[in-house]
């Protein structure tokens, strides 16, 4: 019988979370409702007013609104990525900036614009963002980056984007579990640039165009029991000056990176020739 890993669930509730869970700072919490008079009408207008121990609990339905948190903690609970939607015609509908903790949760971020964007935005923040998707972009769909990056991203759905997925760079060090991305038009996750070392976990990267995973330009990463399955390409593709863990060589143990059509694995100095890059 097949895992919820190995069909590619994420294993999110499809029934929306009725009340607000308990905030385990003990502040307020505050309610958007779109249609509710006496609530917020955006995930912005009531993050705009919550104080650092205050949470903000989204209600069903579909939000245009674009989330700026920096330089602040950040608790935002949605009723579950099926049942609340906020997207962004101009710029990305969710990005933060030198968060330094908090959780996002039970939310799907959708770009619908047409210029360069990405669907989330994390720079240089620690947060975990978690039952979330990151969907259309004309990026990745959800971009970390920046040496203070150190987000946790576990149990989202990242599909549908332009790009890759998930892509890490300018030395982010996230813990990227448990995810499924797919129906990417490159690759399910990428890792670029020395100093980026993501812990990649438990991942399934299936169905995108390119292939599952790609490290290059000198990228690190601990890569360990993902899945990388009918991809377009090949399970994981490396440049010859990256470095996983573990070894090359064992990779293939420590993971599954077949079926895919070029086969599991490959280390190539061109590893985006496919894109004319």
């Amino acid at each position: 019988m097949e895992t919820p890993q190995e069909r590619g669930s994420t294993g999110a509730s499809k029934d929306p979370l009725i009340e607000p869970p308990p905030n385990p700072k003990g502040g307020k919490t505050l309610i958007v409702d779109g249609r509710d008079l006496h609530a917020y009408p955006c995930p912005s207008a009531a993050l705009n007013d919550a104080g650092e121990d205050d949470q903000v609990f989204v209600r069903p339905g579909v939000y245009e609104d674009k989330v700026f948190v920096a330089d602040k903690p950040v608790r935002l609970v949605g009723a579950g990525r099926d049942h609340v939607q906020i997207y962004s015609r101009r710029g990305g509908p969710l990005y933060l900036q030198r968060v330094p903790s908090g959780m996002i949760a039970g939310i799907t971020f959708r770009y619908v614009g047409s210029d360069q964007h990405s669907a989330i935005n994390i720079l240089d923040s620690v947060c975990t963002i978690t039952q979330c998707r990151a969907m259309e972009g004309i990026l990745s769909g959800v971009v970390i980056y920046g040496a203070e990056a150190r987000p946790a991203l576990i149990d989202n759905e990242v599909c549908a984007n332009r790009e890759s997925g998930i892509f890490v760079f300018a030395g982010a060090q996230p813990r990227v579990a448990q995810n499924v991305c797919y129906g990417n038009h490159h690759f399910g996750v990428a890792v670029r640039d020395p100093g980026s070392h993501p812990e990649c976990v438990r991942n399934v990267c299936h169905s995108n165009m390119l292939s599952g995973m790609l490290l290059f330009h000198h990228a690190e990463a601990l890569l360990l029991d993902n899945i990388c399955r009918d991809n377009q390409h090949w399970g994981l593709v490396m440049t010859p000056d990256s470095h996983p863990t573990p070894s090359s060589e064992e990779l293939v143990a420590a993971n599954v990176l077949l079926p895919n059509p070029r086969g599991s694995l490959v280390v190539t100095e061109q590893p985006l020739a496919d894109i004319g890059r």
